[in-house]
């Protein structure tokens, strides 16, 4: 694997330039990502940061800028080179330097000492009124290594369980929670106050919460945070995360959500402080639940689902309007992330959503409101994110970023095409078609059965770093991305119906998508191949025995292959209960595990297949793609399996990465 790496390596010079001026795997790697990192109070300027990584070394880069909201002008910053960015309000500009806050109200000329006590703080946030400091950070609550329980035997690895919750996602439990700590500026020497004291609960929210999970009240007298208060075979099953208000001056704890049994999340002050809005499922143990936007009356607590009427969930973030009558957000309609709006309800006027953006790309992150605009991320399948103002009401956006234009126009890109297929149960499926740079529809081409993951994640104009539409087009493919059931953006009804159901009509949507597109006389159907990572990847294994020789060759990528196994050793089972319909030892037996189970359909199996699994993927644990790599060997398929023993679901090292790319481009050249 060395040799292979550093050959690697040594021919990025080539790579950058090859293949016709179409992308390639480096230029991928090549490409800046921009993220925001905070704006000013007065929302003329906002802070932006671009990631770059070093092919050489994997280690990754971050050079920020000052964006002028009236202008559209950057200008580069060494503000944060060294520092990290804590928050921008009415007081100053707070930044983390080692152990010290610092704050500056000359936007970084100078700068003053707040605190110099925060080492191991995290997610810092500063309350209103300046006079609070929240953040983050673990507490030891119970002993599970060897190492805690036995202090003369420090050598020992041993790890003692006696309830789940035992690991998640891509780390074992050591016993520690993340607490939300107080600490006064007045005080700084005083001893932090951790909030959630001798509470065995996360906060922010495992694995993936944030400084999104606690936020101060307009008026600094509480702090509101997201929590899921139970633990174990509890925590375990379900998926009922609370906002809870922990007043100051009291100490007095009270949950705001109290009955509301499914994820409430994300929780946004209005700006005069009067209400609260936050992001709220109905159903516990379903986490893709219809997402809605609830706001309630701070004094009154009297709440309101602003969008319980719309036949759609909210999968992107959301924003207040500065007016405070309605509020922005962003979701999948129709294989895309658009921009809407909901009014907040008054005496006579019932919450309406309006659609303000139309087009074929994702509006994903909301950031603020200027006058008539909105400064939000956007992206296609060609595009990274950039930043783009959108007018209102008429939708019209504009870039005002432009972090890769450079690159891009040196490269040749294809368009994408959005068909409606008629299914077999004469229900209408919307299917991108991607299609290569240089496209002639009088050539044939291999084309690619794309299946996504979730499985009840959107397929829109997403750009990723991985399963990326853009370099499988330049690599001479067309791509086939159906929204198969089970997928936001086409009714509640569309999206629910995967649900103990994942081998049967979704897996027929995949089948009649194929079929569809291929009667074009430019899909070659002697080179189909079919391509997928998670349920994708289990669509991959479930198609493998039931394809009836449609495909010459598989991709799965951490897919479920068997799921009495599966069920056995994946972390989160109110996933497995609600999507699967429960265990695999009550009676009946849910069909999941009979029917719709890819290990039970490898007699069928007679197709070359490339398996990859990541080792520290506890979502969907190692056995999982080793079990089906050892049938196909068993049975004689041409068959491969690419194993990662440092990555999780997800692949994140820059060299694991490019051998990600070059194995599946290598992989579909042998077999396709």
């Amino acid at each position: 694997m060395k040799k292979i790496t550093l050959l690697m390596i040594t021919a990025i010079p080539l790579f950058l330039h090859a293949q016709n001026n179409k992308m390639t795997p480096e230029l991928l790697w090549s490409l800046g990502r921009l993220s925001v990192t905070g704006f000013s109070p007065d929302h003329q300027t906002l802070v932006y940061s671009v990631q770059t990584y070093s092919l050489k070394t994997e280690k990754s880069t971050n050079k920020y800028f000052f964006l002028d909201l009236e202008t559209h002008e950057s200008s580069a910053t060494d503000l944060f080179d060294k520092k990290k960015f804590v928050q921008w309000d009415e007081n100053g500009l707070y930044i983390k330097e080692d152990e010290k806050l610092m704050k500056s109200t000359d936007k970084g000329k100078t700068w003053k000492e707040v605190v110099n006590n925060l080492k191991d703080a995290e997610n810092i946030r500063i309350s209103p009124d300046g006079k609070w400091i929240a953040f983050s950070k673990p507490v030891l609550m119970n002993k599970v290594m060897a190492t805690d329980i036995y202090p003369g035997l420090k050598k020992s690895t041993g790890q003692i369980y006696t309830d789940l919750n035992y690991r998640h996602w891509d780390s074992w439990a050591d016993g520690k929670v993340s607490h939300v700590f107080l600490m006064p500026v007045s005080n700084p020497d005083k001893s932090p106050l951790d909030i959630l004291k001798d509470e065995p609960y996360d906060c922010p929210q495992k694995p993936f919460g944030g400084k999104g999970d606690f936020v101060f009240s307009a008026d600094s007298r509480s702090i509101l945070y997201v929590c899921k208060k139970k633990t174990g075979k509890e925590y375990a099953l379900s998926t009922n995360t609370d906002i809870y208000e922990y007043r100051i001056e009291t100490g007095a704890t009270a949950n705001l959500t109290e009955g509301m049994m499914g994820y409430d999340a994300a929780p946004v002050f209005s700006p005069d402080g009067k209400s609260l809005a936050w992001l709220s499922m109905k159903t516990d143990g379903y986490e893709s639940d219809k997402n809605d936007l609830v706001v309630m009356n701070i004094k009154t607590k009297k709440k309101v689902n602003l969008t319980a009427h719309w036949d759609e969930t909210i999968d992107g973030g959301f924003l207040w309007a500065n007016d405070q009558q309605s509020i922005f957000f962003s979701a999948s309609v129709k294989g895309t992330r658009q921009l809407f709006r909901v009014n907040i309800p008054g005496s006579g006027t019932p919450p309406q959503v309006n659609q303000i953006t139309k087009g074929n790309f994702n509006v994903n992150e909301l950031w603020l409101q200027r006058g008539n605009s909105i400064v939000a991320g956007r992206t296609d399948f060609n595009h990274a994110t950039e930043l783009y103002v959108t007018s209102l009401p008429s939708g019209e956006m504009k870039a005002i970023t432009h972090v890769n234009d450079s690159l891009y126009s040196k490269i040749k890109t294809g368009s994408s095409q959005l068909q409606m297929v008629t299914t077999r149960d004469n229900r209408r499926m919307g299917v991108w078609v991607i299609y290569p740079p240089d496209f002639d529809p009088a050539k044939k081409y291999p084309t690619l059965l794309y299946c996504q993951g979730g499985p009840q994640s959107a397929l829109n104009q997403f750009y990723s770093f991985r399963w990326n539409f853009q370099l499988m087009a330049a690599n001479g493919y067309i791509i086939v991305a159906p929204n198969r059931r089970g997928m936001p953006g086409w009714g509640v009804e569309w999206n629910a119906s995967i649900s103990k159901d994942w081998g049967g009509k979704p897996i027929e949507d995949y089948l009649d998508a194929i079929d569809a597109v291929s009667k074009a006389p430019y899909v070659d159907k002697d080179r189909l191949g079919c391509v997928g990572a998670s349920y994708g990847g289990y669509s991959v294994y479930q198609l493998a025995g039931v394809h009836q020789n449609r495909f010459k060759t598989f991709i799965a990528h951490d897919g479920l292959f068997d799921m009495k196994s599966w069920y056995g050793t994946t972390e989160e089972l109110w996933f497995a209960n609600h999507d699967l319909g429960g265990n695999y030892w009550q009676k009946p037996v849910p069909e999941s595990y009979v029917k719709f189970n890819p290990s039970n359909l490898v007699n069928n199996w007679n197709t070359p297949i490339m398996i990859v699994q990541g080792g520290k993927d506890y979502r969907v644990p190692i056995e999982q793609g080793l079990e089906a790599f050892q049938v196909a060997q068993l049975k004689g398929i041409k068959s491969k399996l690419l194993y990662f023993p440092d990555e999780n679901h997800w692949v994140l090292r820059v060299h694991n990465a490019l051998v990600w790319q070059h194995e599946f481009f290598k992989w579909l050249k042998e077999t396709l």
